[in-house]
């Protein structure tokens, strides 16, 4: 496999499930302006949407999308604990944290990168997200982990974009909870692991 990143970017997530669930994997840098990796590939070839991630399988197929790798990766290594059962009820409460990560936290935060952003639309997103990390705070009150007492895949996604927020100076002191959710995540061996190979450093 050949996860195509940009350091601290979306693709951290999947990163970070590659090193948790074990699996053997090359890592292949995305300039994004220029479209061309470190390993001299144009990058547009990988993916037409010019974004990361890409996944290369071992059979040549690409995926894209963070929420669809990460369901493939806790899937196709189900003794990893990364996902619970297909099927089951928890499979798709699983499924419910990645599209909420994906709609409500990533595309929100995500969008305060658009430097032809004006500050009252960046305020406008910051409310939102306050909103939402009241909520996701609430339900981190009495579980370590998104799904419970089991790290999953929806924790690499959610650490991985609220990681943003430093960037972004929106302080996450008025959330204890998740402010614990994160210290607890960042200790994870895999995610040092990621965040050094990808250059980062801190939680």
């Amino acid at each position: 496999m050949k996860l195509y990143y940009y350091p601290g970017a979306c693709s951290m997530a999947v990163h970070i499930a590659l090193r948790e669930a074990g699996y053997a994997f090359d890592l292949d840098k995305v300039d994004l302006a220029a479209k061309t990796t470190a390993g001299g590939e144009d990058y547009n070839q990988v993916n037409a949407k010019g974004y990361v991630p890409a996944l290369r399988l071992d059979d040549g197929e690409v995926l894209t999308e963070v929420a669809a790798i990460l369901q493939y990766l806790a899937d196709h290594k189900p003794d990893a604990g990364l996902a619970p059962p297909a099927g089951s009820l928890a499979h798709y409460r699983l499924l419910e944290w990645l599209n909420f990560i994906a709609t409500e936290i990533h595309k929100t935060l995500g969008a305060l990168f658009n430097p032809q952003a004006g500050p009252d639309w960046k305020a406008d997103r910051i409310a939102l997200f306050t909103r939402r990390a009241g909520w996701l705070d609430g339900q981190l009150a009495d579980r370590p982990f998104l799904m419970g007492t089991d790290f999953s895949v929806a924790d690499a996604y959610l650490f991985t974009v609220l990681r943003w927020c430093g960037l972004m100076q929106i302080d996450l002191g008025p959330w204890p909870g998740l402010r614990g959710y994160m210290a607890r995540i960042a200790e994870r061996p895999a995610v040092q692991a990621a965040m050094q190979a990808e250059g980062l450093t801190g939680g």
